[in-house]
């Protein structure tokens, strides 16, 4: 058997710029002073950054974090340097482009004269975080119309809940169910259905303030959550909401489509799922009564 020639392994020098990524030794001495000792390596990370002023100042780096970032690195540093533990973090970059860099930073920490020394590595994750960005949007929205879904209402419940607990704040929500919605497909046909629930959907996301949230249950049913509002606030919104739908042509007709509600409000340490029953309720006896009207449940 004939021999294969092997290549040459690199040595260490040449390698480096090869890493799709940063390798550092940054150091912190007992005063609070930071710098890195080293800083080499590939990739896209810190490519807006001048390294020559890292060596001797790294809040060259740290300082033009904004919002949480900062304290949240800083948390990490403080932690990893007080029990000795692996640092781990990430942050969001301000570029000159005015878009974000997403760095990623994993690093073993050891001690060093009057100070801790971390040798690590830095790179680049910016593709990472907006496909995982968006894989969150798809799982926390409905398709069609966009809105938030089930999932993503129960998750806002929940803290608009503690908040109103905490605080002592109304929180109320309504229960929309579209009124014979299976005849508007049945006449209609489904895709112009679906362009009525768009249609709502997007009139109702205009006809509520910012803070609340509008989301589609499934099917037919929409909820709406409404911090810092009475059950009689929320009542009126919802009757004004009716009455701007039945009006509405929807591409079918003004008064083809038409809204029961159901409206209650949020009782103090009440279990989430209580609170929706109870709206639930509220909805059915607007059906039961005719239906295009809004039914509260106190």
């Amino acid at each position: 058997m004939s021999g294969i020639d092997m290549p040459t392994p690199l040595s260490a020098d040449s390698l480096v710029p090869l890493i799709p990524g940063v390798i550092f030794q940054f150091y912190r001495s007992s005063n609070g002073h930071m710098k890195f000792l080293y800083l080499e390596g590939g990739g896209d990370a810190l490519e807006h950054i001048d390294r020559d002023q890292l060596a001797h100042d790294a809040g060259v780096l740290l300082e033009p974090l904004t919002g949480s970032e900062y304290p949240k690195v800083m948390s990490a540093i403080e932690r990893s340097a007080r029990w000795m533990l692996p640092l781990t973090t990430r942050f969001r970059l301000p570029t000159p482009n005015a878009k974000s860099q997403w760095i990623a930073v994993s690093a073993q920490p050891s001690p060093a004269s009057d100070g801790v020394l971390w040798t690590g590595m830095m790179m680049d994750i910016t593709d990472q975080v907006i496909e995982e960005q968006r894989l969150r949007r798809l799982s926390d929205t409905d398709a069609l119309t966009g809105l938030p879904n089930r999932r993503k209402l129960m998750k806002h419940l929940t803290h608009l809940a503690s908040l109103s607990a905490r605080h002592g704040t109304p929180l109320s929500i309504m229960m929309i169910d579209i009124d014979h919605f299976k005849l508007i497909n049945d006449r209609w046909g489904h895709l112009q259905g679906d362009e009525v629930l768009r249609q709502l959907a997007t009139k109702m996301k205009a006809f509520v303030r910012r803070e609340d949230m509008v989301a589609r249950l499934g099917g037919e049913e929409f909820m709406v959550a409404l911090p810092l509002t009475s059950l009689q606030q929320c009542h009126q919104l919802a009757d004004q909401l009716r009455e701007a739908v039945s009006q509405h042509d929807f591409s079918v007709g003004a008064g083809e489509v038409t809204l029961s509600i159901g409206v209650t409000e949020y009782r103090c340490g009440e279990q989430l799922q209580n609170l929706i029953e109870r709206t639930d309720q509220a909805l059915y006896s607007a059906k039961d009564v005719g239906r295009d009207c809004v039914c509260l449940l106190t």
